[in-house]
């Protein structure tokens, strides 16, 4: 008789191999140990599409998917492969790449259009749990919407009602999704000149929801076939993103639920509390989670909470909201994108609401095998499984609907199991710089100006700036690519400012905080760091807040000595573990506004090399930023770091500048507006 075959154990992810992170390696072997399966092992037994990874796979009509390899030894000479409609592969590769664009764009934009509708409603007063909190912030914004904050009456100029302005402003801008004519009132936040290369390339935004519309149209089969006309507007999408969709996203909420300034706080599992119901708060869009932080705090739910046997309610987050909620609250970080479903495994999260992008399919499984209450709370973001519970968020009942969340998770607390297991691994992070809060650390509130930074900068102190973003990837050791990138740039005086899930691994790291510059950074870095009080690696908040950084960027270009637009500065963008269509959205609208751009484990488009050159070098002749990719972290920082000393030669600052000891007179004499 046959021996029967004995059943192969499935393969799983090596812990320490998958993750960079001591709490994620726990977990994820707690998950095995449990039979719990996480995207960690599925990394492990999906592979990805070589052909599609690469861009020249097409799926745009039902005539195939057609898919382009690259043959073996590359191309020499003429490149012959074509689609059955003879689509060539730079043309499959900019379709793909700007349909990538209209994505991210939307995500970015449609979330700004969610804050842009809740405004309105707070400013026509439809609604008591909104308000305005940030009145500075609106009569900020309102000129840059031409929306006039006085009136003349009498021959004597008058401030006009707060009132009025908000109403005029959420009119204002909720236009700018749809309006029939014009540009995007943004655009001349941006320097002059890069307003004006913009105006000479064709690529002002004409409305967002246009941009996106006109992308798909021209990517549909038979329209547009030439790759650099369907990069023209895949950048005026980007730059509707960016200075348009997003940016209108971070002014509104700032406006709606305070602009942040610096706080304390903690990041990684290990902010859990075995004695606390835990709410896990996942997304991206804050209108919804400011709701539950108010709530959870109110003495009602505590009171509710005790009742229950729990010592309190602690509230921690993942993924934008996260960033949001810290920001602004100091509310902790409980992790990345790949953590989500390592909050649950804890078994110790008793409610995990989220609301929309990045939120894994995969979370209601994993809800299965505990306790947890998985909700979701919007209506283009629900799952199919049967065990998760829709709420959905409606603005006028803000605060009912996020009572509502809370006691559910409060209830289940009694529900718990006795097998908790909560890494005890986090760290301290400073979090919640913005362009004011930039501004006031380094001049104070007597002589706020970039002018400090620049002057670091040109005195060499400070080599230069860099923006590390984005996503983290499971193709990739989880958080190692983030840090490592980020380490190499403080060491060698780059100052970094992050966003998104960046900001988050560099929080778990213990880099947020302005202990970390006498460890990690170079000498000229540290002692700014340490004269100021700041951190190398300042914290401007979640996706949409790289709107943020196109701001500060504009402010150094205004503060003098570096160039006159962003593009001279010497500063360089990157997203070393980026996985999610907003991050090329993103990608592309910092180039195009002038920044070098490296993306790290994999690009969609090297299997059309004609296209990527295009993007890896003409671009920038004709923006002044341009895309790169490399996959290994130090080359990455380093690339990085040789473009930010291309552009100090540029401006005649590559020798540092003798230091010289000011006396108050010195000081009083500079020209700082």
């Amino acid at each position: 008789m046959a021996e029967e075959k004995k059943a192969k154990a499935p393969k799983v992810a090596d812990p320490v191999a998958a993750s960079y992170d001591v709490a994620t390696q726990e977990m994820i072997k707690r998950a095995q140990d449990l039979g719990v399966e996480t995207c960690f092992d599925r990394a492990v037994t999906l592979k990805p599409c070589n052909i599609g990874a690469t861009g020249i796979c097409c799926k745009n009509c039902g005539m195939g998917p057609c898919r382009l390899p690259l043959p073996k030894g590359g191309i020499e000479g003429e490149d012959t492969r074509k689609g059955i409609c003879g689509a060539s592969p730079n043309t499959i590769a900019a379709r793909n790449f700007i349909r990538m664009i209209a994505a991210g764009a939307s995500a970015h934009s449609d979330h700004g259009r969610c804050v842009a509708e809740v405004f309105m409603s707070a400013a026509r007063k439809e609604t008591d749990a909104y308000q305005i909190k940030d009145i500075q912030k609106l009569l900020q914004i309102a000129p840059c919407l031409d929306v006039a904050i006085t009136v003349e009456k009498d021959g004597e100029v008058l401030d006009r009602d707060i009132d009025e302005i908000a109403l005029e402003v959420a009119e204002v801008a909720l236009n700018e999704w749809g309006k029939a004519e014009g540009e995007l009132k943004y655009l001349k936040r941006a320097p002059a000149p890069r307003y004006e290369l913009w105006k000479k390339m064709g690529v002002l935004p004409r409305n967002i929801d246009r941009e996106v519309v006109e992308i798909m149209h021209r990517t549909h089969i038979g329209v547009d076939q030439d790759y650099k006309n369907l990069m023209k507007q895949g950048t005026r999408c980007a730059i509707a993103d960016g200075w348009g969709g997003s940016m209108l996203a971070t002014d509104l909420q700032d406006v709606l639920f305070g602009t942040p300034y610096p706080l304390q706080s903690e990041a990684n599992l290990g902010v859990m509390k075995k004695d606390h119901v835990n709410l896990v708060i996942h997304g991206h869009e804050p209108v919804l989670s400011e709701m539950i932080v108010a709530v959870a705090q109110g003495q009602e739910m505590i009171d509710y909470c005790k009742q229950a046997g729990a010592k309190g309610i602690q509230l921690s987050g993942i993924c934008c909201t996260a960033n949001e909620i810290l920001q602004r609250h100091g509310v902790p970080l409980c992790g990345t994108f790949l953590q989500q479903e390592l909050a649950i495994i804890t078994g110790a999260c008793d409610a995990m609401v989220v609301d929309i992008q990045c939120i894994m399919q995969n979370l209601a499984n994993v809800a299965k095998c505990f306790h947890t209450k998985l909700i979701t709370t919007h209506p283009i973001a629900k799952m199919e499984q049967d065990n998760v519970i829709h709420i959905e968020f409606d603005e006028h009942h803000a605060i009912e609907d996020a009572k509502r969340i809370v006691k559910m998770a409060i209830d289940n607390y009694a529900n718990r199991g006795e097998d908790v297991a909560i890494p005890q691994h986090k760290n301290p992070v400073i979090a919640g710089f913005g362009v004011e809060s930039i501004e006031y650390h380094l001049g104070g509130s007597f002589r706020g100006s970039y002018y400090t930074l620049n002057d670091n900068i040109i005195n060499g102190r400070i080599r230069g700036i860099g923006a590390v973003v984005g996503c983290n990837n499971v193709r990739t050791r989880h958080n190692y690519d983030h840090i490592t990138v980020v380490k190499e740039l403080i060491k060698n005086d780059v100052i970094v400012l992050t966003t998104g899930c960046n900001a988050i691994a560099c929080g778990m790291e213990g880099l947020l905080t302005p202990e970390t510059a006498q460890v990690f950074c170079g000498p000229g870095l540290a002692e700014v760091c340490e004269t100021v009080g700041i951190p190398p690696v300042l914290h401007v908040g979640s996706c949409v807040d790289n709107s943020r950084i196109l701001l500060a960027a504009t402010e150094v270009v205004k503060a003098g000595g570096l160039g006159k637009d962003i593009s001279d500065v010497p500063a360089a963008g990157s997203a070393p573990e980026w996985m999610s269509e907003k991050a090329i959205s993103i990608g592309q609208y910092v180039v195009a506004s002038g920044v070098y751009t490296v993306f790290g484990t994999t690009f969609p488009t090297s299997g059309a090399p004609v296209f990527q050159k295009y993007l890896f070098e003409d671009f920038e002749k004709m923006y002044g930023g341009m895309w790169d990719f490399e996959p290994d972290p130090i080359k990455h920082a380093h690339k990085m770091i040789a473009h930010i000393d291309k552009k100090r030669a540029a401006l005649g600052i590559d020798k540092a500048r003798e230091r010289v000891l000011m006396d108050m007179a010195d000081r009083q004499k500079l020209d700082v507006a």
